[in-house]
Protein backbone atom coordinates (compact mmCIF):
# COMPACT_ATOMS: atom_id res chain seq x y z
CA UNK A 1 0.00 0.00 0.00
CA UNK A 2 2.80 2.06 0.84
CA UNK A 3 4.12 2.03 -3.24
CA UNK A 4 0.51 3.05 -4.28
CA UNK A 5 0.61 5.92 -1.82
CA UNK A 6 3.44 6.54 -3.78
CA UNK A 7 2.15 6.61 -6.85
CA UNK A 8 -1.49 8.55 -6.09
CA UNK A 9 1.64 11.34 -4.52
CA UNK A 10 3.54 11.74 -7.41
CA UNK A 11 0.52 12.16 -9.74
CA UNK A 12 2.00 10.87 -12.79
CA UNK A 13 1.21 6.98 -12.56
CA UNK A 14 -1.31 5.71 -14.25
CA UNK A 15 -1.10 1.88 -14.40
CA UNK A 16 0.72 -0.43 -11.88
CA UNK A 17 1.42 -4.38 -12.18
CA UNK A 18 1.30 -6.41 -9.28
CA UNK A 19 2.41 -9.87 -8.79
CA UNK A 20 -0.09 -11.68 -6.39
CA UNK A 21 -0.53 -15.48 -5.96
CA UNK A 22 -2.48 -18.39 -6.57
CA UNK A 23 -2.34 -18.56 -2.83
CA UNK A 24 -5.42 -15.93 -3.09
CA UNK A 25 -7.57 -18.02 -5.66
CA UNK A 26 -7.85 -21.88 -4.72
CA UNK A 27 -7.05 -22.46 -0.85
CA UNK A 28 -10.39 -23.77 0.08
CA UNK A 29 -12.59 -26.92 1.12
CA UNK A 30 -13.58 -28.18 -1.64
CA UNK A 31 -11.23 -27.39 -5.26
CA UNK A 32 -12.76 -26.61 -8.26
CA UNK A 33 -11.98 -28.51 -11.46
CA UNK A 34 -11.11 -24.91 -13.22
CA UNK A 35 -10.21 -21.84 -11.39
CA UNK A 36 -10.47 -18.39 -12.64
CA UNK A 37 -9.95 -14.56 -11.83
CA UNK A 38 -12.98 -14.48 -10.38
CA UNK A 39 -12.27 -16.72 -8.01
CA UNK A 40 -10.87 -16.23 -4.28
CA UNK A 41 -9.51 -18.19 -1.17
CA UNK A 42 -11.84 -18.97 1.31
CA UNK A 43 -10.49 -16.93 4.24
CA UNK A 44 -12.19 -18.52 6.85
CA UNK A 45 -11.30 -22.35 6.08
CA UNK A 46 -7.29 -20.75 5.84
CA UNK A 47 -7.87 -19.71 9.81
CA UNK A 48 -9.97 -22.77 10.68
CA UNK A 49 -7.07 -25.54 9.32
CA UNK A 50 -3.99 -23.71 9.52
CA UNK A 51 -2.09 -25.32 6.65
CA UNK A 52 1.19 -25.30 5.44
CA UNK A 53 1.38 -21.81 3.94
CA UNK A 54 -1.59 -20.56 5.31
CA UNK A 55 -0.29 -17.29 6.36
CA UNK A 56 1.11 -16.31 3.31
CA UNK A 57 -2.35 -17.34 2.02
CA UNK A 58 -3.65 -15.15 4.20
CA UNK A 59 -1.48 -11.89 3.83
CA UNK A 60 -1.36 -12.24 0.09
CA UNK A 61 -4.82 -12.52 -0.25
CA UNK A 62 -5.75 -9.17 1.99
CA UNK A 63 -2.65 -7.57 0.31
CA UNK A 64 -4.16 -7.69 -3.35
CA UNK A 65 -7.63 -6.93 -1.96
CA UNK A 66 -6.58 -4.00 -0.65
CA UNK A 67 -4.61 -3.12 -3.36
CA UNK A 68 -7.79 -2.99 -5.29
CA UNK A 69 -9.80 -1.09 -3.24
CA UNK A 70 -7.10 1.86 -3.03
CA UNK A 71 -6.33 1.63 -6.55
CA UNK A 72 -9.90 1.92 -7.70
CA UNK A 73 -10.43 4.98 -5.13
CA UNK A 74 -6.88 6.85 -6.91
CA UNK A 75 -7.92 5.86 -10.02
CA UNK A 76 -4.81 4.32 -10.76
CA UNK A 77 -5.53 1.25 -13.54
CA UNK A 78 -4.20 -1.79 -11.53
CA UNK A 79 -3.48 -4.88 -13.27
CA UNK A 80 -2.50 -8.57 -11.07
CA UNK A 81 -0.71 -11.04 -12.45
CA UNK A 82 -1.58 -14.17 -10.40
CA UNK A 83 1.27 -17.05 -10.94
CA UNK A 84 0.90 -20.37 -9.73
CA UNK A 85 4.23 -22.13 -8.49
CA UNK A 86 6.89 -20.96 -9.99
CA UNK A 87 10.09 -22.83 -10.80
CA UNK A 88 13.14 -22.16 -13.13
CA UNK A 89 16.95 -21.00 -12.82
CA UNK A 90 16.79 -18.16 -9.80
CA UNK A 91 19.62 -16.00 -8.93
CA UNK A 92 19.71 -15.71 -5.13
CA UNK A 93 21.80 -17.30 -2.89
CA UNK A 94 19.50 -19.50 -1.18
CA UNK A 95 16.53 -21.75 -2.45
CA UNK A 96 13.23 -19.41 -3.40
CA UNK A 97 9.87 -20.36 -1.29
CA UNK A 98 8.49 -21.67 -4.48
CA UNK A 99 11.57 -24.15 -5.06
CA UNK A 100 10.97 -25.75 -1.17
CA UNK A 101 7.87 -26.75 -2.50
CA UNK A 102 8.25 -27.77 -6.26
CA UNK A 103 11.43 -29.74 -5.17
CA UNK A 104 9.70 -30.91 -2.39
CA UNK A 105 9.92 -34.60 -3.54
CA UNK A 106 13.37 -34.19 -4.08
CA UNK A 107 14.17 -33.08 -0.43
CA UNK A 108 11.85 -35.04 1.56
CA UNK A 109 10.08 -31.72 2.57
CA UNK A 110 6.71 -33.57 3.16
CA UNK A 111 4.94 -31.26 4.59
CA UNK A 112 4.61 -29.66 1.12
CA UNK A 113 3.39 -32.30 -0.53
CA UNK A 114 -0.41 -30.93 0.04
CA UNK A 115 0.22 -27.78 -2.02
CA UNK A 116 1.72 -30.27 -5.00
CA UNK A 117 -1.07 -33.19 -4.61
CA UNK A 118 -3.16 -31.81 -7.30
CA UNK A 119 -0.65 -28.36 -8.55
CA UNK A 120 -0.16 -25.83 -11.18
CA UNK A 121 3.21 -24.55 -12.34
CA UNK A 122 4.77 -21.74 -14.38
CA UNK A 123 8.07 -21.05 -16.03
CA UNK A 124 10.32 -17.93 -14.01
CA UNK A 125 11.27 -16.64 -17.52
CA UNK A 126 7.05 -16.85 -18.84
CA UNK A 127 6.13 -14.71 -16.06
CA UNK A 128 8.74 -12.58 -16.06
CA UNK A 129 7.26 -11.58 -19.88
CA UNK A 130 3.67 -12.08 -18.83
CA UNK A 131 4.46 -8.65 -16.34
CA UNK A 132 6.63 -6.60 -19.43
CA UNK A 133 3.75 -7.81 -21.92
CA UNK A 134 0.35 -6.89 -19.71
CA UNK A 135 2.51 -3.40 -18.81
CA UNK A 136 2.10 -2.69 -22.31
CA UNK A 137 -0.83 -3.84 -23.59
CA UNK A 138 -2.87 -1.04 -24.20
CA UNK A 139 -6.20 -2.99 -23.37
CA UNK A 140 -4.76 -4.89 -20.41
CA UNK A 141 -6.92 -4.54 -17.06
CA UNK A 142 -8.14 -6.50 -14.21
CA UNK A 143 -6.82 -9.87 -12.51
CA UNK A 144 -4.80 -12.54 -14.92
CA UNK A 145 -4.03 -16.01 -14.24
CA UNK A 146 -0.12 -16.88 -15.25
CA UNK A 147 0.06 -20.44 -15.62
CA UNK A 148 0.90 -22.88 -18.35
CA UNK A 149 0.76 -26.95 -16.58
CA UNK A 150 -0.89 -28.52 -14.13
CA UNK A 151 0.11 -32.09 -12.82
CA UNK A 152 -0.51 -34.02 -9.81
CA UNK A 153 1.90 -34.93 -7.50
CA UNK A 154 2.17 -38.43 -9.29
CA UNK A 155 2.60 -36.91 -12.33
CA UNK A 156 5.27 -35.06 -11.08
CA UNK A 157 6.64 -38.05 -9.31
CA UNK A 158 6.48 -39.90 -12.47
CA UNK A 159 8.68 -36.96 -14.41
CA UNK A 160 11.44 -36.59 -11.71
CA UNK A 161 11.83 -40.60 -11.53
CA UNK A 162 12.36 -40.40 -15.46
CA UNK A 163 14.62 -37.57 -15.57
CA UNK A 164 16.15 -37.55 -12.65
CA UNK A 165 16.24 -41.03 -11.27
CA UNK A 166 19.41 -40.35 -9.15
CA UNK A 167 17.36 -38.49 -6.97
CA UNK A 168 14.80 -41.36 -6.27
CA UNK A 169 11.84 -39.63 -5.85
CA UNK A 170 9.06 -41.07 -4.14
CA UNK A 171 6.32 -43.13 -5.57
CA UNK A 172 3.89 -43.57 -2.53
CA UNK A 173 2.08 -40.91 -0.51
CA UNK A 174 -0.29 -41.92 2.15
CA UNK A 175 -2.84 -39.84 2.55
CA UNK A 176 -3.21 -38.85 -1.01
CA UNK A 177 -5.37 -40.74 -3.57
CA UNK A 178 -3.64 -42.60 -6.43
CA UNK A 179 -5.54 -40.75 -8.90
CA UNK A 180 -6.46 -37.36 -7.86
CA UNK A 181 -8.34 -35.64 -10.02
CA UNK A 182 -6.26 -32.69 -12.41
CA UNK A 183 -7.32 -29.17 -10.59
CA UNK A 184 -6.39 -26.17 -13.66
CA UNK A 185 -6.24 -22.80 -13.53
CA UNK A 186 -7.11 -21.19 -16.76
CA UNK A 187 -5.05 -18.67 -18.55
CA UNK A 188 -7.53 -18.40 -21.17
CA UNK A 189 -7.74 -14.27 -20.14
CA UNK A 190 -4.03 -13.98 -20.41
CA UNK A 191 -3.91 -15.95 -23.81
CA UNK A 192 -6.58 -14.41 -25.66
CA UNK A 193 -4.48 -11.34 -25.40
CA UNK A 194 -2.24 -13.11 -27.73
CA UNK A 195 0.53 -14.24 -24.74
CA UNK A 196 2.17 -17.63 -25.46
CA UNK A 197 3.79 -19.26 -22.83
CA UNK A 198 7.44 -20.89 -24.22
CA UNK A 199 8.64 -23.63 -21.75
CA UNK A 200 7.13 -26.88 -20.54
CA UNK A 201 6.89 -28.76 -17.01
CA UNK A 202 10.41 -30.50 -18.00
CA UNK A 203 12.02 -27.10 -18.63
CA UNK A 204 10.56 -25.83 -15.35
CA UNK A 205 12.25 -28.34 -13.06
CA UNK A 206 15.88 -28.65 -15.46
CA UNK A 207 16.62 -24.81 -14.75
CA UNK A 208 15.86 -25.09 -11.06
CA UNK A 209 17.91 -27.74 -10.31
CA UNK A 210 20.47 -27.41 -12.80
CA UNK A 211 20.84 -24.10 -10.79
CA UNK A 212 20.69 -25.37 -7.30
CA UNK A 213 23.40 -28.03 -8.41
CA UNK A 214 25.59 -25.31 -9.29
CA UNK A 215 24.92 -22.66 -6.10
CA UNK A 216 25.59 -26.36 -4.34
CA UNK A 217 22.29 -25.95 -2.79
CA UNK A 218 21.06 -29.72 -4.03
CA UNK A 219 23.37 -33.50 -4.12
CA UNK A 220 23.71 -34.77 -7.17
CA UNK A 221 22.20 -37.70 -5.79
CA UNK A 222 20.50 -38.88 -3.16
CA UNK A 223 19.76 -42.08 -1.29
CA UNK A 224 16.38 -42.52 0.20
CA UNK A 225 16.39 -38.31 0.14
CA UNK A 226 12.20 -38.70 1.17
CA UNK A 227 13.24 -40.06 4.80
CA UNK A 228 16.52 -37.51 5.45
CA UNK A 229 17.09 -33.69 3.75
CA UNK A 230 19.79 -33.01 5.65
CA UNK A 231 22.19 -32.65 2.61
CA UNK A 232 19.86 -29.63 1.15
CA UNK A 233 20.13 -26.07 2.09
CA UNK A 234 17.00 -24.21 2.05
Amino acid sequence: LSIIRSCVKAKTVKKLVYTSSAGTVNVEEHQLPVYNESNWSDLDFIYSKKMTAWMYFVSKTLAEKAAWKATTENNIDFISIIPTLVVGPFITPTFPPSLITALSLISGAESHYSIIKQGQYVHLDDLCESHIYLYEHPKATGRYICSSHDATIHQLAKMLKEKWPEYHAPNQFPGIDKEPPIVSFSSKKLTETGFEFKYNLEDMFKGAIDTCREKGLLPYSTINNHKKNDNFHV
